[in-house]
């Protein structure tokens, strides 16, 4: 039988993860393999950099000192990334709309990981996060 012990539990790397998704998402605009250029898609680029460092920011966070709201923020951010292609109109670019979707994806499940991981530990165990 296999041991799911290993997901029970907040690990550092899962805040590492998050920081490098953050920083996917800044740079998704100006992936090699796009459909079209990006010149006039100022608030797709505008949303991507700012939903990049919000994602980042919170992984920053959670790295120092760990609370729950901070793992709602990023499965909501991730909701928001994934909706965002059509919310905001660039749904037909194609490569783009597949990368945040996806990469909106894996933030929503890693920040549910790290909510059901979290769930039961009391205040002083989570300010015992990381160290």
């Amino acid at each position: 039988m296999s041991d799911f012990g290993f997901f029970n539990t907040h690990r550092t790397w899962e805040d590492w993860c998050g920081m490098l998704l953050g920083a996917l998402i800044v740079v998704s605009p100006w992936f090699p393999i796009q459909d079209r250029p990006i010149v006039g898609h100022e608030v797709m680029i505008l949303n991507a950099v700012a939903v990049g460092l919000v994602v980042f920011g919170i992984s920053q966070l959670e790295y120092v000192a760990l609370q729950r709201w901070q793992e709602v923020t990023t499965i909501l951010i991730g909701l928001w990334l994934i909706a965002s292609p059509y919310v905001i109109g660039y749904s037909g670019d194609g490569f783009v709309r597949i990368y945040h979707t996806s990469l909106g994806a894996v933030v929503v499940l890693l920040g549910i990981l790290q909510l059901w991981q979290d769930w039961d530990l009391n205040d002083q165990d989570m300010l015992r996060h990381g160290r």
